[in-house]
């Protein structure tokens, strides 16, 4: 389980991005949802290590994980896939997968990933992670990495950008298998509702604050409306 208790984040220059945020995320999937910069990624990232918090404090099966690094975090089960991937010069697909997966894997193996973020994995295995690959191809190879990993908590910023032209129907049976192996949580920024509507539990972030949180069909419902709409996107709002 991982717990925020009364978290906050502020830049060098003193705008606070997170604000006194408490919640726990114990479910099998969570979406956070809520107004472009309204603070989902630094959420995220404040999770991950990228960020560490101004205040509060960040536990994770009740340890307190707050001052670890990245490393740190990554080696007590957390991943985290980036809304534009890192790339990788010298680094192969089957090298970055076997990393991720912390094994030399097979060829077999790593196709079999690759397969499921609907990938040609004889087009891709032996390619460098580098400038020559599209963002699109990117976030499936990225994707397929986390999956290889099987960690206890996966976070996502926008997994669904630069894959438009492979079907949400695989990208949503990639998170259920990927939970049917781990048994783990996984963290979903997203605004798409096909996305959103496979959650168990919806975060609304806005203002750097919680909007809204709880269970996928009490919330949901209240995001397609276009009064709650007004409330929780900008972009209804226009």
């Amino acid at each position: 389980m991982l717990e925020f208790i009364n978290v906050s984040y502020e830049t060098l220059d003193g705008k606070e991005i997170i604000k006194g945020i408490s919640l726990q995320i114990d479910d099998r999937f969570v979406a956070i949802t809520g107004p472009n910069g309204g603070g989902k990624s630094t959420m995220a990232k404040l999770i991950a290590g990228i960020y560490m918090p101004t205040s509060g404090r960040i536990l994770l099966d009740g340890e307190d994980i707050t001052n670890l690094s990245i490393t740190e975090r990554a080696h007590r089960g957390i991943s985290f896939a980036f809304q534009q991937p890192v790339r990788f010069k010298g680094i192969t697909v089957k090298e970055l997968i076997s990393i991720a997966s912390g094994k030399n894997i097979s060829v077999s193996e790593a196709c079999q990933y690759l397969s499921e973020v609907g990938l040609c994995a004889k087009d891709y295995i032996n390619r460098e992670v580098d400038g020559s690959l599209s963002g699109g191809e990117l976030k499936r190879i990225e994707i397929a990495m986390i999956n290889a990993r099987g960690t206890k908590l996966s976070i996502f910023d926008e997994p669904e950008a630069g894959i438009d032209l492979w079907s949400f129907n695989n990208l949503i049976q990639v998170f259920r298998s990927m939970y049917e192996r781990t048994k783990g949580s996984i963290v979903i920024i997203s605004h798409q509702e096909r996305i959103l509507d496979i959650a168990d539990k919806i975060i609304v972030v806005s203002g750097g604050e919680i909007a809204a949180y709880g269970a996928k069909n009490q919330i949901l419902p209240e995001l397609l409306g276009a009064q709650a709409g007004c409330r929780f996107t900008k972009e209804a709002c226009k």
